[in-house]
């Protein structure tokens, strides 16, 4: 096998730690970006983890991008999809391009990035697909229709892709990420953010690091028999069977 691990929206937030996390457990890594050149830039010298970058909502860039990171770096074992965007508001007051935007990177992009990778997985009898959706996938959230509709559809994608390659080797999982203390979160109001600390039932944002431990377990040979799951990482703020 090639240990290579695609890691998309992988340069930043809980994207960078899954990245770091995969390469010290001996994955070569191709973290995709789709915004900031120079932070990616950064990102590499500091690191050493190989980055590209695509719109993971363009299926022809995800098919070009993939065949590169092939070329570069050699088959693609581990897929972790964790790209995705906010265009909050409410629902009444949205428009399509807001929701349209939200369902492209967040949802269409389960597809653009796993076809180009799925078949080479099942050829080899390998792969892991690790799914980054949302708590608020699973209880939904007050002025995200758009992100929660998604990232509950990650969930569904999620299961189905599961039992149709299971016996082929390959394993698909997701994670539901509560509260995580990125800078996305840090830019929420103070009074807003205690509020959702109190919230949750640890006391704490929880640290991108312990997603990222996660996704490391779910790509490694002990996860061979997890499959079609989905775990839920939030200090106890919400409980759900997925």
């Amino acid at each position: 096998m090639s240990n290579v691990a695609i890691v998309t929206g992988g340069t930043r937030g809980i994207g960078a730690a899954i990245s770091k996390g995969l390469k010290d457990a001996g994955y070569t890594v191709a973290a995709t970006y789709a915004g900031n050149t120079e932070k990616a830039e950064a990102f590499k010298a500091e690191t050493g983890i190989h980055v590209y970058k695509w719109d993971v909502a363009d299926a022809a860039a995800c098919q070009e991008g993939v065949t590169q990171v092939v070329s570069d770096l050699g088959a693609v074992e581990v897929l972790v999809n964790n790209a995705g965007i906010t265009r909050d508001g409410w629902f009444h007051k949205m428009d399509y391009e807001q929701w349209s935007a939200v369902i492209r990177t967040n949802l269409d992009s389960m597809f653009t990035m796993t076809r180009p990778v799925i078949d080479g997985m099942r050829e080899r009898g390998h792969g892991r697909i690790v799914n980054i959706s949302s708590i608020n996938g699973q209880k939904g959230q007050l002025g995200q229709t758009n992100y929660s509709a998604a990232k509950a559809g990650v969930i569904g994608f999620t299961k189905a892709l599961a039992s149709e390659n299971a016996r082929k080797g390959i394993t698909v999982n997701a994670i539901c990420p509560g509260y995580i203390d990125t800078d996305m979160v840090a830019a929420v109001p103070e009074k807003v953010l205690e509020g959702i600390i109190a919230g949750i039932p640890v006391g704490r944002l929880g640290q991108a690091e312990e997603i990222a431990a996660a996704v490391a377990y779910l790509a490694s040979k002990q996860a061979a028999f997890m499959t079609g799951a989905v775990l839920t990482i939030n200090g106890g703020q919400y409980y759900a069977n997925g």
